[in-house]
């Protein structure tokens, strides 16, 4: 293998290109990070596959995430702009997402967003994420930000443990017939629904995960019903995404997502890691794959500890945890 690759990221081709592209892209993403990231290579060495053998992204080794909790995983030797670090509970270990260009997460998220919900600038964005502002390094903490900041609405902002502020605030903004966007961890979700199950006619309630021993273990499904109940919705939308990864998915009902263009979900045999499940006419169940670009400078391939379906138009469903695996901070809830 020759010691520089041929392929070189260009930020803008990360997000804008041929959908028809996106394999090439892939293996080309694939060479640049076996060339350059020490760890992910030694990975792949160890399963005898590298570029020279690799000709379709089902053979691409995908990377255990549990590897962010002990290594740096780095394409390319470089300073952090900023390190993500998931919340974890007191039992594990914190997953470490070195940053190289924040820019790119910021491009990921902004994009992601305006592929699903449009303009930041048409809502008025409020995040009730408690447990994340109190702490650092959280990734969502920084999309919301960003996301509050664009839509440059005055009511935009932050929320913390304030329910009776919030009610207050989201009635007002019905009454006015604002767009809104209501995005929370669940558990704060679930305390703002039981003590102001306020009617909701133009907001959009979108829950990111996160229960983190708050409350008895919920389904997503049982999440939902009683927040639709609460807030006389007809659906609650949701957001998929990790410290691991710079993209996210997002679902408008049944908790079935959908990627941005340039992140696509595999599904792995669950009894043989190295098994690419294919996509029938319906549907497919097993561990969730995920490629993501936007993961350039760390690793685009991850092998989460996702038990997911994949269904044949791209969309999948996540179906909880698989047995043994750690348990996320943001990834409590099972179905």
């Amino acid at each position: 293998m020759n010691k520089t690759s041929p392929y070189q990221p260009a930020i803008e081709r990360i997000f804008d290109f041929n959908i028809s592209e996106f394999d090439t892209k892939a293996l080309e993403i694939f060479a640049f990070q076996y060339t350059h990231n020490a760890v992910y290579r030694r990975f792949c060495d160890l399963l005898r596959r590298n570029p020279s053998t690799v000709k379709t992204i089902s053979q691409i080794p995908f990377l255990p995430v549990s590897f962010f909790k002990t290594h740096p995983i780095q394409s390319t030797h470089f300073t952090p702009e900023v390190i993500f670090e998931s919340s974890g509970t007191t039992q594990t270990i914190s997953s470490r997402h070195y940053v190289k260009d924040v820019s790119i997460y910021t491009k990921s998220f902004l994009k992601g967003f305006a592929h699903f919900y449009g303009n930041p600038n048409e809502w008025c964005i409020i995040g009730l994420l408690p447990s994340y502002l109190e702490r650092q390094h959280s990734s969502l903490v920084m999309m919301a930000d960003e996301l509050i900041r664009q839509s440059q609405h005055e009511c935009s902002g932050f929320y913390l443990y304030e329910h009776q502020r919030l009610a207050e605030q989201i009635t007002r903004l019905e009454q006015q017939g604002q767009k809104t966007l209501l995005i929370g961890v669940t558990f704060a979700l679930l305390d703002f629904a039981e003590k102001y199950p306020v009617p909701m006619k133009h907001t959009v309630v979108m829950e990111t995960g996160g229960m983190k021993g708050r409350k008895t273990e919920m389904t997503r499904q049982e999440v939902h019903a009683r927040l639709k109940e609460a807030f006389q919705l007809s659906a609650i939308h949701s957001e998929y995404g990790m410290t691991e990864l710079l993209s996210q998915a997002y679902s408008k009902e049944n908790g079935i997502f959908r990627t941005p263009p340039w992140m696509r979900i595999l599904i792995r045999n669950e009894d043989d890691p190295l098994e690419m499940l294919h996509p029938n006419a319906n549907r497919l169940t097993g561990v969730v794959n995920i490629v993501d670009f936007a993961n350039v400078y760390s690793c685009s391939f991850i092998a989460t500890d996702d038990a997911g379906r994949l269904f044949s138009d791209g969309s999948f469903e996540i179906l909880g945890r698989i047995d043994n695996s750690d348990i996320r901070g943001c990834s409590l809830m099972v179905v």
